[in-house]
This record gives C-alpha cells, sequence and structure tokens, in this order.
C-alpha cells in the first residue's frame, strides 16, 4: 500500500469538491509554504512539492478520474506520475512551473509579480521612484485645537546638486547593466528551484551609469539633513497621519520622490481629557458657592469662561459648555466642554469657625441635607428599622 497522503487531504478539500474549489484551496496553501516565503524551511518545500503534484492530479478532469477510482496505483504504483503511469508516460512537472501558471492567470503575471520580486511590477529604467518615509510629530492639545505649521527636519536622499541628479559626470548617460542582462533581476537554481533576487549591480533598474558622477556614485541623490514645513488643520487626534506628497526619498536619478507620511501623537494635557470632539475636566468648587450658588470661573481653550452654580449644588454635577470643546477635522459643529463641579471641604478651621460651622448644621438639620435623607430611608427599608 502506498504511503502517500491522500490528495484531497493534502489541499483541505471535500471528494466531491468543485475544480474551482480545488484551485482557490491549492492558491492558499501554495502561497504559505512557497520557498520564497519560507527561505531556508526544508519541510515548508516538502509540502511545496506535495502540494504541487496533488494539484496536478486533481485539477485534471481526467486523472481525478482515474484517482478516485484506484488511489495513488493509477499513477504508476504511487510513483506521482512516473514513467509508467498515467498520462502515457509523462513525468510530473516542476512545481514551481505550476506554481507559476496557476498565478499567472490568477493575477494577469507571473509568481515573480505576486511576490513583488520579478521584472513585472519592478519599476524599471534608470529613473526610479523615492521611497516613502515616516515621521512621528508630538503636538500639544492647544496645537490640535487650534491647527499649527511645524518646520520638521529629517534624513533623507536629496538630488545631487553636482550632475543635477543625473548620476553622470557627462553626457555618458546609461547602458544596460551586464550582472543582469538588462532584466533587473539575477536567478540561481536551488535544487529543483530557481530563485530570483534583484539584481545588486543595478539594484533593479537595469541599466547602470556609464561614468558615474563622483559625489552621488551614479545614483543622482545624495542623504542629507532637510528642513520641510508641514500644515497641521485644527481637530487632528492621535493617529491622524498626513501626506506630504513628494517629500520623501529623492528618486534615482532624477526620479519621482516619495511621500513623506507624518504620523500625530496628541500630548496628554494636565486639564482636560479629550474623547473625540469633546473635552472634560473637574473644577473645585467652594463650599460656600455649592451651598448659595454664584459664578465659577473655568478654563477653556479659548481662555477664562465663567457658569453659573445654582444654589445647593452637588459634588459631581457635570455642567456642559457647548462649542467649547476641540473642532472637528472633517468641518461641522465643535464639541462640548464638560465640566465636572467637585465640592471643597475646607481643611483648615479656627475654632471660632468651627463653632460656627456646627451652629449652622445645627440649624439646618436634616430637612436641608436631601440626599442624607434619602440615604437613610432606603436604609431604614433594607433593615427593616
Amino acid at each position: 500500500m502506498s504511503d502517500k497522503r491522500d490528495y484531497y487531504e493534502i489541499l483541505g478539500v471535500a471528494r466531491d469538491a468543485s475544480q474551482e474549489e480545488i484551485k482557490k484551496a491549492y492558491r492558499k496553501l501554495a502561497v504559505k509554504f512557497h520557498p520564497d516565503k519560507n527561505p531556508g524551511d526544508k519541510e515548508a518545500e516538502d509540502k511545496f512539492k506535495e502540494l504541487g503534484e496533488a494539484y496536478e492530479a486533481l485539477s485534471d478532469v481526467d486523472k481525478r478520474a482515474a484517482y478516485d477510482r484506484y488511489g495513488h496505483a493509477a499513477f504508476g504504483g504511487g510513483g506521482g506520475f512516473g514513467g509508467g503511469g498515467f498520462g502515457g508516460g509523462g513525468g510530473f512537472h516542476d512545481p514551481m512551473d505550476l506554481f507559476s501558471q496557476v498565478f499567472g492567470s490568477a493575477f494577469g503575471g507571473g509568481f515573480e509579480e505576486f511576490f513583488g520580486g520579478g521584472g513585472g511590477r519592478r519599476q524599471k529604467g534608470s529613473k526610479q521612484r523615492g521611497s516613502d518615509l515616516r515621521y512621528d510629530l508630538e503636538i500639544s492639545l492647544e496645537e490640535a485645537a487650534r491647527g499649527v505649521e511645524k518646520e520638521l527636519e529629517i534624513e533623507r536622499f536629496n538630488g545631487c546638486d553636482t550632475c543635477h541628479s543625473t548620476g553622470s559626470k557627462g553626457s555618458g548617460g546609461t547602458r544596460p547593466c551586464t550582472t543582469c542582462g538588462g532584466r533587473g533581476v539575477v536567478a540561481r537554481q536551488a535544487g529543483i528551484f530557481i530563485q530570483q533576487s534583484t539584481c545588486p549591480e543595478c539594484r533593479g533598474a537595469g541599466e547602470v551609469v556609464s561614468d558615474p558622477c563622483g559625489s552621488c556614485k551614479g545614483e543622482g541623490r545624495v542623504q542629507r539633513d532637510s528642513r520641510i514645513k508641514i500644515r497641521i488643520p485644527a481637530g487632528v487626534d492621535t493617529g491622524t497621519r498626513l501626506r506630504s506628497s513628494g517629500n520623501g526619498d529623492a528618486g534615482v536619478r532624477g526620479g519621482a520622490g516619495g511621500d513623506l507620511y507624518v504620523f500625530l501623537h496628541v500630548k496628554d494635557h494636565d486639564v482636560f481629557e479629550r474623547d473625540g470632539s469633546d473635552l472634560f475636566c473637574e473644577v473645585p468648587l467652594p463650599f460656600s458657592t455649592a451651598a448659595l450658588g454664584g459664578e465659577l470661573r473655568i478654563p477653556t481653550l479659548d481662555g477664562q469662561s465663567s457658569i453659573k452654580i445654582p444654589a445647593g449644588t452637588q459634588g459631581g454635577t457635570v455642567f456642559r459648555l457647548r462649542d467649547k470643546g476641540m473642532p472637528a477635522l472633517s468641518g461641522g459643529r465643535r464639541g462640548d466642554l464638560h465640566v465636572k463641579a467637585q465640592v471643597e471641604v475646607p481643611t483648615r478651621l479656627s475654632s471660632e469657625q468651627q463653632d460656627k460651622l456646627r451652629a449652622f448644621s445645627e440649624s439646618i438639620g436634616e430637612q436641608n441635607s436631601p440626599m442624607q435623607e434619602s440615604f437613610f430611608q432606603k436604609a431604614r427599608r433594607f433593615f427593616d428599622l
């Protein structure tokens, strides 16, 4: 009996799976175990070959019918489509070729394109776009509320002034790279596989400069510190990403510049907490103002403001000031400011003040303590007092 695994089990499909389901399962697993994604992993390489063998059998209607009837014996005694097997001696295909065929039809290109390593998607030619850059910037809550212009200092590639970004000393221009033959990639044999990688000489361009500039070594760009101004709109929050087009690395030999992405982080504030467009703060409320009522001055992002405090205000009461929060980044109404009043209890009283406070407490009794009265009513019912 053959010790080969069942082809349906290898692909993880049922025996009555449709051809499309078989193809979909193969695509998913082939990507997972592809040698380019698992360099040096012998187990992944074996699974990739096993997948190719299973798919070649089940993707062909006639071969699948024979396999369903005779199992592995249909292919030369389990030899993997060997010389005496099904199909009159047609040997088992290279799994890499099979992979290329399947993904070529699925994505309009070869497997090199799918993994981003082939010439199909590589920007060939001497002019290549520069890389995008990331910059993390911390700003204050006030700056986030009003908007601000910042000057960033970053190290990036800039166009070479010596050769005016051409990469060449004179008019020699470029010539095809002899290392890769102008393809931009080099290949090497690794067992039954052919592995491709970016050409180390031309870095994927397929061309090299005939007479390289001494300042930039033929790249047409040099690395140095740069100052870039960026406008931060009002209403941004932590996690907001801004794009400065063309302010990433300069391209190779006059190629288009990459973009600069600025990720914002808004610092915690000493007074305000933020939730979206709304702001929250706690403000101490004098005991006398809470009892008698009056005005309370409060901070806002626009300066000081005041709110009216009704007599008998309890600690924890929240007052809302409309349109005193953060502006919305997308426009529209500004958020609100929510002010929580915390009644301040005096901690240092003179003997005379203590006597007056006791007299005051005795004079009001329980009838002027609604929270206390309500609490004890509930307690009496609970304990059946």
